[in-house]
């Protein structure tokens, strides 16, 4: 295996974590959604059901900084990917969706 396959297939790995971290936090504040539908539906007080609430919110709490753990990995893993001097690769992140302007380095006059 080549320096590009085996780098393709961490960066593979490395966004299918990511992507199922955020399903997983996605279907979990579902959950808590319909829980406090089920209970407005049923007219039933916030009382009942409070605790397995906060169970599910604790889990959130647990995939979110799972979430943030992995994004600091990425993070490393770039660091190392130019300290090995392999340079720019994103074979698996086409559209990275990071979400930042690009860097002006042109000024008006």
């Amino acid at each position: 295996m080549n320096t590009a396959q085996v780098i393709t297939n961490i960066a593979t790995d490395l966004k299918a974590t990511e992507q199922s971290l955020d399903a997983a936090i996605a279907q979990a504040t579902a959950l808590v959604q319909t829980m406090i539908n089920a209970r407005n539906e049923l007219n039933i007080s916030a009382v009942v059901g409070a605790d397995s609430q906060a169970k599910a919110l604790e889990a959130i709490a647990s995939l979110s900084a799972a979430r943030q753990a992995m994004v600091a990995c990425h993070e490393e893993l770039a660091k190392d990917h130019r300290r090995m001097g392999y340079g720019v690769y994103a074979g698996a992140f086409d559209d990275k969706g990071q979400g930042r302007a690009p860097e002006q380095r042109l000024r008006a006059v």
